[in-house]
């Protein structure tokens, strides 16, 4: 018996290894999987830098330009790819200006864990050197933080990190770690996490719920069905498609839900939100039952909320418990993963078709083609439009080119009239509306999927807040596509000050500077397009180069996003001019 005892404990006996903890977080990070990272080093953060050093033919480290490209990358990295996005910085000013990407991913519920150093442990509180209190500055917009203080805890809580990031409705962490805990040393082990007591990522689905909403839906006459990002998250596209094809039900989208279902896809009846479609946008308030399936009934969705979809029995799919109720009060809410909620719900439903009620859309889809989409399209008049300039790259890319845009006019443009024929195209700053966005994530969309044209479509005005990440783009040589529509504007808050501030124009108007020559100074090839004899040309080279490409296109200056549903407004009261 002792023998076997013996052989029981040497079987069980875990094997340790005695490393720095700046080395731990290196192989921490192998375990996860990581492969690409984004950074900038800095003393609090370099005993890490030094170890990577060692690791480079394992772990690829991209030195962005600014700590927010970094952030945004990761964003990039995680949206297109669905795995964890990684960025690294040092103490104070480094670690605040991870605090705009942080809170991005946040709201967006974007997968990503944040690396940064500290100051060491027996100064903190002293206001020493670059010191900041970066677990509290981010408590608001992290998932979860920890500050680690010794190496022994690295491990555990770097596995506690990604776990907490990826799992359920995901979202950023940052874990801060003390110079100290990098140079001490630690016995390395690592277990990946697969649970923590008292949190509780994904409900479990309750059947009862489902066949409350079979029932509703069956019996529906006008139903909707509007699905968010909860879907491509939940990887649910394939019974999303299946529950609106079976079921015959119009199907919506939110900006972050675009490309789950194709753009193309017959049942998809367009954006809701302020610049979404007239159709889906009017008909919420005519439906009698509402499909919500991962979304939060955001505020640029819902327009007033006193008045949206009154007249409906709203369904609520939804993973967080404490999204339900909290803008638009749920008839039945069915807690859990979307992809598993829809597969319990889809033997439930009956075939249908609506053809009256699809009438309404394609009446309604009509009246917006002829005041709106024409003239974005298919313009008459001289200048350029944002429109247009979709429509080519949609021809070039066959609607397969992941679309990472910025925030603002040509944001809304790009969701409305660009081709999402494969998931996981529109990446996007939704929630935050973050300038800036588009460049950087670009980066990273295009290093996590080197197969996909990413192509990222920016304005003049939000092109140039991380315009310096031209430098990791030359530096890298990441062969992504970057279109800026100049309207010499900041031209969403333009278009404001003219249907709302009697065309005071102040302090939007652009003097830009020559960004072809600065593209040229990174080494890119570049290009400007001013007339549309030019346009077709000029795109076609873009999307054949086989590095990255710089195209500049001159548009007209005052156009105005519509439809558009006024700030406050009901979603009834939806513009087309």
């Amino acid at each position: 018996m002792k023998t076997a005892t013996n052989t029981i404990e040497k079987s069980t006996q875990i094997v340790t290894e005695r490393i720095t903890g700046s080395e731990a977080v290196i192989k921490c990070l192998l375990e996860e999987g990581v492969d690409t990272l984004y950074g900038y080093p800095g003393g609090a953060i370099m005993p890490v830098y030094d170890e990577l050093y060692k690791y480079q033919d394992k772990l690829h480290h991209v030195l962005t330009r600014h700590e927010q490209g970094a952030t945004h990358a990761a964003q990039g990295y995680a949206r297109i790819s669905g795995k964890v996005g990684v960025a690294i910085a040092t103490s104070g000013p480094g670690a605040t200006n991870l605090i705009t990407g942080i809170a991005d991913a946040q709201i967006d519920s974007t997968p990503m864990v944040c690396i940064t150093g500290q100051v060491p442990s027996h100064l903190l509180g002293s206001d020493a050197f670059q010191e900041t209190d970066i677990v509290g500055i981010s408590t608001p917009v992290t998932k979860w933080n920890h500050q680690i203080t010794k190496a022994s805890e690295i491990p555990e809580v770097i596995a506690k990190a990604f776990y907490i990031a990826k799992s359920g409705r995901p979202g950023p962490v940052l874990i801060d770690i003390t110079k100290d805990a990098q140079f001490g040393e630690l016995d390395f082990h690592y277990e990946k996490c697969k649970g923590v007591r008292s949190y509780k990522p994904t409900p479990e689905v309750d059947i009862n719920k489902v066949s409350e909403a079979a029932d509703l839906i069956n019996k529906a006459k006008k139903p909707l069905i509007v699905w968010g990002q909860g879907v491509i998250l939940g990887e649910a596209e394939n019974e999303l498609k299946e529950l609106i094809e079976k079921a015959g039900i119009p199907a919506a989208w939110t900006i972050l839900g675009a490309s789950a279902i194709p753009s193309s896809h017959p049942l998809n009846v367009g954006m809701v939100g302020m610049h979404g479609n007239y159709a889906p946008n009017k008909l919420t308030n005519e439906c009698d039952v509402l499909i919500a399936i991962g979304m939060r009934f955001d505020d640029r969705v819902t327009g007033k909320l006193e008045t949206y979809a009154k007249q409906a029995k709203v369904i609520h799919f939804e993973i967080d418990p404490a999204e339900i109720d909290k803008n638009v009060k749920a008839d039945i809410a069915v807690l859990g993963n979307a992809k598993e909620s829809l597969q319990e719900l889809l033997p439930l439903i009956k075939s249908n078709s609506y053809p009256d009620w699809h009438q309404e859309f394609k009446d309604l889809y009509q009246i917006e083609f002829e005041k709106v989409i024409k003239k974005d399209l298919y313009p008459t008049k001289e200048g350029l439009t944002m429109g247009e300039v979709l429509k080519e790259i949609n021809i070039q890319s066959e609607g397969k080119a992941a679309i990472v845009s910025d925030v603002g006019q040509h944001q809304m443009i790009a969701c409305r009239y660009a081709d999402f024929n494969v998931t996981k195209s529109n990446i996007t700053s939704g929630g935050l509306g973050t300038m800036g966005f588009a460049l950087p994530a670009a980066i990273g969309a295009k290093m996590a999927a080197p197969e996909r044209d990413v192509v990222a479509i920016a304005g003049d005005g939000g092109y140039q807040m991380t315009i310096q990440e031209l430098g990791t783009i030359f530096q890298t040589k990441v062969p992504v596509k970057v279109v800026v529509l100049n309207n010499e504007f900041l031209g969403m808050v333009r278009q404001w000050q003219q249907l709302f501030f009697d065309k005071r124009y102040a302090s939007t108007e652009m003097t830009n500077p020559d960004f072809v020559t600065i593209a040229k100074g990174y080494h890119l090839p570049a290009k400007r397009v001013t007339k549309r004899s030019e346009l077709k040309e000029a795109v076609a080279e873009m999307m054949a180069s086989e590095e990255a490409y710089f195209l500049e296109v001159c548009v007209e200056k005052e156009d105005n996003v519509f439809p558009m549903v006024p700030s406050g407004a009901s979603v009834s009261d939806i513009r087309l001019e």
